[in-house]
């Protein structure tokens, strides 16, 4: 059995999304599969439509039962996804493992044991890390015979992966089995000239340690995951499925194994020539923001570039596949573009502008929330600002793009909210800030300054 960590300290960058998906699409090219989600969120569940209330044991019942002489199989706790995958869930009380294992001898090793106990079951164990440095990802390190780095195509990520090296360098001091370490592009974005950039340049100093496959931004995903479904199921003929069969070819055809302590040196000696490259290409690629006076209003109508999202450091992406020309590449190549003469924009209007970005966002006095579901009927939003009543905003949709949005005015401080989808609550699936609530699911979290 092969063990798959998928590890970045850096949250957004698409780990659970890779780990559903590359499970799935695995399972589907005939693989038993097994997928371990070691973050306390428990977003495999959310993003597998697992019901969270359902969820009795969890993998924190196993590697803690480890730990009182009372072993428990993991068979026990497993969901059954499809006919070749299998989920073990997270929960919430993973957050206390790390402090309830204080004094215990070999604590990194309860889920290396615990998958030792069942890997003629399995081809390939899928773990899903939590964006954290500690003995949740220690645990899955040490579990792990291959890693998978994703690394979103911008400036930020790359700074990240100084923190990932770190960890993988003291873990390669800790331990001394082979391990086969590679970075995957992920979220790359092809409309934009920096992330090209970029991904050209981490082609070149990384060689063999980086997938060849990349996988590009594409909102079938997301909208996938906000229907509980992997992305080989939901939209079979999307762009993300194919991204992820090409991972999955390139994975089963790699027999090179790598040792781990030779991967982190040769890694640490290129990442400040490539941060460096990052921050020229940031410098070079940042486009002058400028303010046009709205007719309507005669106050500044902030331009696309100078609305903030959240979180501020990742960059918004649109899905503009029908008014692009790409030319099919093999999946080993990146994606080449036509470029068309700039010409100048027409000028929309702010409200046309706000479609496009999916999300919750503070423009002047307003908050924005945007969203994506094609095939709703109708959509609200319920939380600490109505009482948690969601007729009293209701989301308004923008032509037949399957594309929802609203506005109010909030006073400074932090809200919590929910979705409602045709009756169903759920959290914002453009959010990556929630909170568990009472009743064990999450709540979307928005602050207001």
């Amino acid at each position: 059995m092969k063990t798959i960590a998928v590890v970045n300290q850096k949250g957004g960058c698409g780990k659970t999304t890779v780990s559903i998906n590359l499970a799935s699409a695995l399972a589907e090219a005939g693989q038993r599969v097994l997928l371990v989600d070691m973050d306390p969120q428990s977003h495999c569940a959310v993003g597998l439509a697992v019901p969270e209330e359902q969820i009795e044991q969890s993998i924190y019942d196993v590697l803690i039962s480890r730990s009182r002489n009372e072993p428990m199989k993991l068979t026990e706790i497993l969901w059954q996804i499809s006919e070749r995958l299998e989920l073990a869930p997270a929960s919430i009380d993973l957050s206390a493992f790390e402090q309830q294992m204080v004094g215990i001898n070999e604590s990194e090793c309860c889920l290396k044991e615990a998958l030792n106990d069942i890997k003629d079951n399995y081809d390939y164990t899928i773990i899903d890390c939590p964006p954290a440095v500690g003995l949740l990802t220690f645990n899955a390190l040490m579990a792990a015979t291959e890693v998978i780095v994703p690394v979103e195509t911008g400036y930020f990520a790359l700074h990240g992966l100084s923190k990932q090296l770190e960890t993988l360098s003291i873990l390669s001091r800790r331990c001394d089995q082979q391990v086969n370490v590679k970075v995957l592009a992920s979220m790359y974005d092809i409309r934009t000239k920096m992330a090209r950039e970029i991904l050209a340049d981490l082609r070149s100093r990384f060689g063999e340690k980086m997938y060849e496959t990349i996988i590009c931004f594409n909102t079938k995903i997301k909208e996938a995951s906000s229907f509980g479904q992997p992305i080989c199921e939901y939209d079979p003929a999307s762009k993300g499925k194919k991204d992820f069969s090409a991972l999955v070819d390139e994975i089963l055809g790699t027999q090179t194994k790598q040792l781990r302590s030779e991967f982190v040196n040769s890694l640490a000696d290129q990442l400040e020539s490539i941060s460096a490259t990052a921050d020229e290409l940031l410098q070079a690629a940042r486009p002058p923001v400028k303010a046009a006076e709205s007719a309507q209003t005669g106050q500044p109508e902030h331009d696309l570039r100078e609305i903030e999202l959240a979180p501020a450091e990742e960059a918004p992406v649109l899905e503009l596949e029908e008014e692009m020309e790409v030319i099919e590449t093999p999946a080993h190549e990146a994606p080449q573009i036509i470029e068309e003469p700039e010409v100048e924009a027409p000028t929309k209007t702010t409200s046309a502008k706000l479609s496009e970005y999916y999300g919750v966002s503070q423009v002047n006095d307003a908050v924005v929330f945007v969203t994506l579901y094609p095939r709703a009927q109708s959509v609200q939003i319920a939380g600490d600002f109505n009482n948690w009543q969601p007729e009293q905003h209701i989301m308004e949709k923008v032509g037949d793009s399957g594309v929802w949005q609203t506005q109010m005015k909030l006073n400074p401080g932090r809200y919590r909210y929910r979705l409602v989808v045709d009756g169903q609550w759920q959290q914002d699936p453009y959010n990556e800030v929630t909170e568990m609530n009472p009743f064990g699911g999450f709540n979307s979290v928005v602050e207001i300054k």
